[in-house]
C-alpha cells in the first residue's frame, strides 16, 4: 500500500467543530476513479478532496472532489478548504494574493487575505445565472416545498451556479430557523427541476452576519447541509441580479449550520465585476496518512 499524506478540516469556520468537515488526500497521483470514490464513500464526510499536480497553464495545483456517491465538478467547501491545506503543505504559494485551482469548472482563482488562523480564503464561483422565477401559488412543486416557509420580499427562483438551487427568501429569521422541512416535497422538486433543492434565506440586519441560510439538500439524498460556499455563492448572483444585496460594498457575512449542530460563518463578495467570491476561515482538525 502506498501511504499518503491526509487531513482533515472544518470548514467557514472560527474554531473547531463549527463548519463544514472535509477530508483532503494529498500525493494522490496514482489513484484511479474507483479508488477515490472509494476513500471518499469510507470518509463518510460531505466531500473529499484529491490534489494532484497541475497541468494547465497557470494552475497552482490540481483537484478532484468525491461526494460518498459520485464526483462533484465544484462545490464551494471544498475549493476552500483544499487551499487552506495545499498552502499549509507549501506545495503552492499565492501570486498577488490568489492561487489558482484547476479542476473540472475549469481553473479558478483563490484570494488568500492574512496569515495564520486570522487567514481567510474565498473562492470566485463559476457565474451564476437565473434559469427562471417561480410562484409557488401556480406550481404545485414548488408550493409544497416551501410551504412551510413564510414567505419575504423576493419571489423564488431556480438559479443555476454550476449547481442548480431553489432560492427562497424567509419572512424573517425565527420563521427559517424554526421551520421543518418537507423533505419528501423537497426531493420531488429537485428531481423534477434538476437542482439540489431549496436554499432559504433571511435578512439578519441586527445580528453580527447579514443573512441567516438554510440549504435543504433533495437529491440524490435528502440532508441540510452544513455549510455550502457554492449554494451562498448562487444565492449572492441572485441577490445582485435584483439589487438587493444586503451589507456594504457588496461584501456580507452568512450565518448557517446551526440547525445541524454547527455553526459556520461565510463570507461573500460581489465584486465590480459582478463576480461572487466566496470563503471564510478554516481549522485543521486531524493530520496524519492515509493507507489505501
Amino acid at each position: 500500500m502506498t501511504s499518503r499524506r491526509y487531513v482533515q478540516l472544518d470548514v467557514f469556520a472560527d474554531r473547531p467543530g463549527a463548519g463544514n468537515p472535509l477530508a483532503v488526500v494529498l500525493d494522490a497521483a496514482g489513484l484511479d476513479d474507483a479508488a477515490m470514490q472509494a476513500i471518499a464513500r469510507w470518509t463518510r464526510l460531505p466531500e473529499t478532496t484529491f490534489v494532484f499536480a497541475p497541468t494547465r497553464p497557470g494552475a497552482s495545483y490540481a483537484v478532484r472532489m468525491f461526494s460518498p456517491r459520485r464526483e462533484v465538478p465544484f462545490a464551494g467547501h471544498p475549493s476552500v478548504g483544499t487551499a487552506h491545506v495545499v498552502l499549509d503543505a507549501d506545495l503552492a504559494a499565492p501570486v498577488d494574493g490568489l492561487l489558482m485551482q484547476e479542476g473540472a469548472a475549469g481553473v479558478l482563482p483563490l484570494r488568500v487575505e492574512g496569515d495564520g488562523a486570522a487567514r481567510t480564503i474565498a473562492v470566485r464561483t463559476p457565474r451564476a445565472t437565473v434559469v427562471k422565477e417561480g410562484d409557488p401559488a401556480g406550481d404545485a412543486l414548488l408550493g409544497a416545498a416551501l410551504a412551510t416557509l413564510p414567505p419575504g420580499a423576493l419571489p423564488p427562483a431556480l438559479v443555476d451556479g454550476g449547481r442548480r438551487w431553489w432560492l427562497a427568501e424567509v419572512r424573517d429569521e425565527a420563521a427559517l430557523r424554526t421551520a421543518t422541512p418537507d423533505w419528501d416535497a423537497i426531493s420531488a422538486l429537485a428531481r423534477a427541476t434538476d437542482s439540489m433543492g431549496v436554499c432559504a434565506y433571511a435578512r439578519t440586519p441586527s445580528r453580527d452576519y447579514d443573512l441567516t441560510v438554510r440549504a435543504f439538500v433533495g437529491a440524490p439524498a435528502a440532508f441540510e447541509d452544513a455549510a455550502s460556499g457554492a449554494a451562498n455563492a448562487t444565492l449572492a448572483a441572485w441577490l445582485k441580479s435584483r439589487d438587493a444585496l444586503p451589507g456594504r460594498d457588496g461584501r456580507y457575512v452568512v450565518s448557517q449550520g446551526r440547525e445541524v449542530g454547527y455553526d459556520a460563518r461565510l463570507q461573500l463578495r460581489v465584486d465590480d465585476a459582478g463576480d461572487v467570491w466566496s470563503g471564510g476561515h478554516v481549522r485543521t482538525i486531524v493530520t496524519g496518512q492515509i493507507d489505501w
